[in-house]
């Protein structure tokens, strides 16, 4: 009776094991991307091992190529991103949202797409998606078709199995006093951010400070923190603070990792919103971030009004003077656990820290750029101490809240 339970129990397992693969397999896979120059044209060719439909557009200023598939899996090594061929000077690919991947391609003149198409396999070929781009002028770029897409083409439904990129609010319990916490890790998806000397994503390794930092703050049990995203997505700018919103939070911290010229240079630093950068740097820098959503190719329709709006209205209330204070007790945290830069408390106009009436701030966790720094934010107990001192940070924030109140 055991042997035969032994060998019912071994061949259970089995059957489960060999199905993992094919269940990990349900999304396509496109396994090989690549640009070719051609007399008349640029070609860009994307392996994949099914059809799938697809919508290709144009955008301006600066000129770009979108290419959205529905959600597919990327075997394709990340480098790629970098190619530079033809009328591309490099292109990028992510998941833009759940159930809708896409590649943005960044051209260095107007291009207008002259073909498109699918070819099947054949013989060792596998399934070739292919797009053709020519140069026009600026007049027939606004003058020509700017959209195309397969017959098959819909507007693409999220599976109900796919998580969303952006956390719905949970109701907070009866008698949960947590006080609420947003954590921003930057980039993700279609928008890798940095890439570090030694090939790291800042998109990466965000997400992964901003886990630690979740499961340190919470296991306080003073705190519940929502992240604004989970995994390798694109989350536009203005979600992210609306997410804070959303969530009654108290406070608001976006995590990045930024690279500078010189590798020598390392260090962290903190950012408060202001109309008026603190120096050029910080104005490069949040220019610089300012722009993620023009690299995942995304609507930006009235948003640069929007955020003049709120910059202004932001000079009229208190939450820039509480983001102050959060930024100084980041400071005197985080220099405890990480190198901070000389100056280490600027400001900027990052269009993420815009909201209203949640204190918010912005941490550059270090640079990439520097072999040290990138090190140390790809180690887990490194990113744990940062876990630790956003706590300190944050338990000395409250306390400072709470004995103005009673006062």
């Amino acid at each position: 009776m055991r042997i035969r339970h032994f060998v019912a129990l071994y061949l259970l397992v089995a059957t489960v094991w060999a199905a993992a693969p094919a269940m990990a397999e349900r999304l396509p896979v496109i396994s090989g991307a690549r640009v070719g120059v051609h007399p008349e044209s640029t070609r860009l060719v994307f392996e994949m091992d099914r059809a799938v439909p697809y919508k290709i557009f144009t955008l301006a200023d600066p000129f770009r190529i979108v290419i959205d598939f529905p959600e597919v899996s990327w075997r394709v090594s990340e480098a790629r991103m970098r190619t530079a061929a033809g009328l591309v000077s490099r292109f990028r690919f992510g998941l833009f949202q759940p159930g809708n991947s896409r590649v943005v391609v960044d051209v260095k003149a107007p291009a207008m797409v002259t073909k498109h198409f699918i070819l099947p396999p054949k013989g060792s070929k596998p399934r070739r998606f292919v797009v053709d781009l020519n140069p026009v002028t600026r007049d027939a770029f606004f003058a020509g078709a700017r959209s195309a897409q397969s017959k098959n083409w819909t507007k693409q439904k999220r599976p109900a199995s796919v998580s969303g990129a952006t956390p719905k609010p949970k109701p907070k319990r009866s008698g949960d006093r947590r006080r609420v916490i947003v954590l921003d890790p930057g980039h993700g998806g279609v928008d890798p951010g940095t890439v570090g000397v030694t090939g790291s994503y800042e998109k990466h390794i965000t997400l992964a400070v901003a886990k630690a930092a979740k499961k340190v703050l919470e296991a306080s049990g003073r705190y519940r923190v929502v992240l604004t995203r989970t995994r390798d997505v694109y989350v536009r700018l203005r979600d992210r603070f609306e997410i804070a919103h959303n969530n009654k939070a108290e406070m608001f911290i976006s995590l990045h990792a930024d690279s500078i010229g010189s590798r020598k240079i390392r260090g962290g630093s903190i950012y408060t919103l202001s109309d008026k950068a603190s120096d050029k740097e910080a104005e490069d820098l949040a220019n610089k971030e300012n722009k993620s959503d023009i690299i995942a190719g995304a609507d930006l329709t009235g948003y640069a009004s929007e955020v003049s709006r709120v910059l202004i209205d932001l000079a009229q209330n208190d939450t820039n003077r509480e983001s102050w204070h959060l930024a100084k007790m980041l400071v005197g945290e985080l220099k405890k656990k990480i190198k901070l830069l000389r100056t280490s408390h600027r400001y900027a106009g990052f269009a993420v820290l815009k909201s209203p009436n949640v204190p918010s701030a912005l941490i550059e966790l270090g640079y990439l750029s520097n072999r040290t720094d990138e090190k140390n934010l790809k180690s887990p107990r490194y990113r744990k101490g940062i876990g630790q001192a956003l706590l300190r940070a944050a338990d000395r924030y409250f306390a400072r809240k709470e004995l103005n109140n009673r006062s």
